[in-house]
């Protein structure tokens, strides 16, 4: 886990950069699937679904997942198990972060007044779908392994 917030900044960056380029990928090839422009595509709308993302994850979703984890869920055992700790706050990341990532998408695609719940909860389902395994099985493993490495060489130092 980041110990300042510069290891925040960090690994919100990678874990961002990471999730961020694969649910676009994801998002326009379920859209309109996978053409010549597709690279493209994905690459113009990186920047910009980057930012907002981070943003989100530093100044909203971040906080509310930690303090409503550390306020009502965790249990001091847990130290032992720090996985446990990781599992919890990256589903709770994963929530929040697709619920709030689907309604930017869906505005930035059809526009704020075409927007439907039915639109909206079939997104936030297809992308709850890839979003939570990619997170806790490749993202935020690799991750925290840079997180570590880096956190090590600091500590050399």
């Amino acid at each position: 886990m980041p110990r300042g917030f510069k290891e925040e900044l960090m690994f919100t960056g990678m874990m961002a950069g990471l999730m961020v380029i694969v649910m676009e990928a994801y998002n326009i090839a379920m859209a309109s699937g996978i053409h010549a422009g597709f690279i493209v595509e994905v690459l113009v709308g990186y920047p910009l679904a980057l930012v907002v993302a981070a943003i989100l994850d530093l100044v909203l979703v971040g906080p509310l997942v930690k303090a409503i984890f550390f306020n009502y869920i965790f249990k001091p055992e847990w130290e032992q198990t720090p996985i446990k700790i990781a599992l919890c706050i990256s589903t709770m990341m994963v929530l929040g972060m697709v619920t709030l990532m689907s309604l930017f998408g869906i505005i930035v695609t059809f526009g704020f007044e075409n927007i439907t719940w039915a639109m909206y909860g079939h997104a936030w389902i297809l992308n709850l779908c890839l979003a939570l395994p990619l997170q806790l099985v490749i993202v935020g493993p690799i991750c925290r392994l840079l997180l570590g490495k880096i956190q090590a060489a600091i500590d050399e130092k």
